[in-house]
């Protein structure tokens, strides 16, 4: 975890109209257009975390919640994530990689369930 400066909240949008009917199903357009990754609002410093692998997650859609769950829960850890990351690609300081997100993406659900209205909270 020394090349880690912290952690933070991302909210990794995505176009699925692009991503299912106009694109042939391909992610990276429906993630890159510009303002998809709102960040924050603050870094958390790693020396602030107890535990990385063991923090609450919880998502809202139009104020139902989504997704509850704990990054204990996430198929790769931290170091693994970085590990795997720094083989394809040049990782320098201040580089972000986003971890994933825990069962329950709203385009997945029957019916699906799509944003309306965006309110990120942080909680201590």
């Amino acid at each position: 975890m020394a090349y880690v400066a912290g952690f933070t909240v991302a909210h990794d949008v995505s176009a699925r109209d692009w991503q299912m009917r106009r694109n042939g199903r391909q992610w990276l357009l429906g993630k890159t257009f510009d303002t998809f990754c709102p960040l924050g609002p603050a870094l958390v410093t790693k020396d602030s975390v107890a535990d990385p692998h063991n923090l609450k997650i919880c998502c809202r859609v139009n104020g139902e919640v989504v997704q509850s769950s704990n990054t204990s829960q996430m198929v790769f850890k931290t170091e693994e994530l970085i590990a795997w990351v720094s083989q394809f690609v040049t990782l320098y300081p201040g580089d972000i990689i986003l971890t994933g997100t825990p069962p329950g993406v709203g385009v997945f659900r029957k019916p699906p369930v799509f944003l309306k209205i965006c309110v990120c909270q942080t909680k201590d």
